[in-house]
């Protein structure tokens, strides 16, 4: 994902396994990072952690799980991302310059097996707590923030595909927390319509690619 300065953000992810999500936390590993390069392939001056020994150059932020998705929000140019939990805890963040969103020292949801994650605990100073989370979870997949004008209610409004929850999520934002979330599309369940990606058309339409056996893309416009 571009930024507006013309930087390229990369998420990372941290493979699911002991080994790797231990990196998250890691500075010297690119595992659970969002990294911020120029779009020539060099590192940024403004980097955060740009001359700092022992630390990549490369990272923007750090503490992130399984990063699905990522977009700017059209009203500040901020990048947010969407990443996965175990069972709970998936998760909205606002990657910010130099920011720890926690993983795994902090994490809502248990893990895939049933007990704690790392000790158990949500929250520690130092370390950014969600803007959202899901506990059950949704499973998330791709995001956009809706810009187009045949749905004006929706504007700036976060779309989320559900894998798990098999519908298309709708978060109402303001400013930098989520105020509402609506599920769309529930009545595709028994077909269990897994959502694997979200994208806005140049005509303003969503369209939606499902993950099933018989997988289609979806077309969502206005009932006028």
């Amino acid at each position: 994902m571009f930024g507006r300065d013309g930087t390229l953000f990369i998420t990372q992810g941290e493979r699911s396994i002991t080994e790797g999500r231990m990196q998250a936390q890691k500075m010297d590993s690119l595992l659970g990072k969002i990294v911020r390069l120029n779009a020539d392939g060099s590192i940024p001056k403004d980097n955060p952690f740009v001359g700092k020994e022992g630390i990549r150059p490369e990272i923007w932020s750090f503490g992130h799980r399984n990063v699905q998705a990522a977009t700017l929000n059209p009203a500040t140019g901020e990048l947010w991302e969407v990443e996965h939990g175990t069972r709970g805890g998936d998760e909205v963040n606002i990657s910010r310059k130099g920011k720890d969103y926690g993983w795994p020292t902090i994490a809502y949801g248990i893990e895939y097996q049933g007990p704690p994650i790392t000790g158990g605990i949500q929250q520690k100073e130092g370390m950014e707590q969600p803007v959202y989370y899901w506990d059950p979870n949704i499973a998330p997949s791709g995001m956009i923030f809706y810009t187009g004008k045949l749905f004006p209610a929706w504007q700036s409004s976060m779309f989320i595909g559900g894998l798990g929850s098999t519908n298309l999520v709708r978060l109402s934002v303001k400013g930098d927390r989520v105020v509402g979330e609506e599920r769309l599309l529930q009545d595709l369940q028994p077909a269990r319509e897994r959502f694997r990606d979200v994208r806005q058309g140049p005509d303003g339409a969503i369209y939606l690619l499902t993950d099933n056996a018989k997988g289609r893309i979806l077309k969502l416009v206005p009932k006028s």
